[in-house]
């Protein structure tokens, strides 16, 4: 039982309890995924189950897109609504014009300091475990592109977005930043994962859907690297390792061999000129 599976992930669990659940409901004890939400979030997650995990880091998750609701006049101490309220400040009147030029603004690249809240390691140490103990370290600014940010709805004290950001980017960080740009402070009341590069939550199921012939072929959604069928023969090859002799003249640094059944076996990199080795085996 192997194969990718796109999860539209409930609020309040973590990243992990969806996989538990995805393990218990599908007898298997190889579940993982890419792009951690956190727990109050909801949206699209990318679920590799047995030997789908093996393929989880060849799925770019270079852009990512949100929408987001941002309550202003108050500060929290996560940036979400599972924080302590820790600030409060009156709210001055926002118009829609201040809004979108601000938006405009904000579009392109920038830095980030990433908050303590999440689970990026310090001395082997997630933050966020940090955060639990009062303990906060000092951490590097990283670069961000913010590509589109829309208004989606504004009242007296909430701001609704849709944000298409560059992996990485913490949206709560992000509606902080917008709060106090607009002379304010802010916490995000709700945050939606709604597209990973070309997968949309559209195509996602619920957890309660979740059954074997829901499970997804690797070899549909790996879309950004050459694919070649191979035959019984060549298969047997490809799964020993060894090396392939690639002359087309395509400029590909990838490829993704698939067997007659549809199956990918494996990914190969070029190492030099028409010389292709194996990388990873996802059989």
């Amino acid at each position: 039982m192997n194969g990718i599976l796109l999860i539209d992930k409930d609020e309040t669990w973590t990243s992990r309890d969806v996989c538990n659940k995805i393990s218990k409901i599908l007898n298997v004890k190889k579940v993982g995924h890419c792009g951690t939400l956190d727990p109050f979030a909801t949206g699209l997650m990318i679920i590799g189950v047995d030997k789908g995990t093996k393929a989880l880091s060849y799925f770019k998750e270079d852009t990512k897109e949100y929408e987001a609701t941002l309550v202003l006049g108050k500060r929290t101490s996560t940036g979400d609504k599972t924080g302590e309220i820790i600030e409060e400040k009156k709210i001055e009147k926002i118009t829609k014009k201040q809004v979108l030029e601000l938006f405009q603004k904000m579009i392109g690249k920038s830095t980030q300091i990433p908050p303590m809240t999440s689970a990026i390691h310090h001395n082997g140490i997630k933050l966020y475990k940090l955060a639990r103990q009062g303990i906060e370290v000092e951490r590097k600014p990283r670069n961000i592109e913010i590509f589109d940010l829309k208004l989606v709805d504004l009242s007296d004290h909430k701001i609704s977005f849709r944000v298409k950001v560059s992996k990485g980017t913490y949206i709560r960080v992000l509606g902080e930043d917008i709060a106090k740009k607009l002379k304010n402070i802010g916490f995000l009341q709700s945050l939606r994962r709604i597209c990973i590069e070309n997968l949309n939550v559209s195509d996602a199921i619920k957890i309660g859907d979740v059954s074997e012939e829901k499970l997804l072929n690797v070899s549909d959604l790996l879309v950004d690297m050459k694919h070649i069928h191979t035959d019984d023969y060549r298969t047997q090859k490809i799964k020993n390792g060894l090396p392939f002799i690639y002359k087309e003249n395509d400029n590909c640094n990838k490829i993704l061999f698939i067997d007659k059944n549809n199956n990918a076996i494996a990914v190969y990199k070029r190492e030099k000129d028409d010389k292709f080795i194996c990388e990873r085996g996802l059989w």
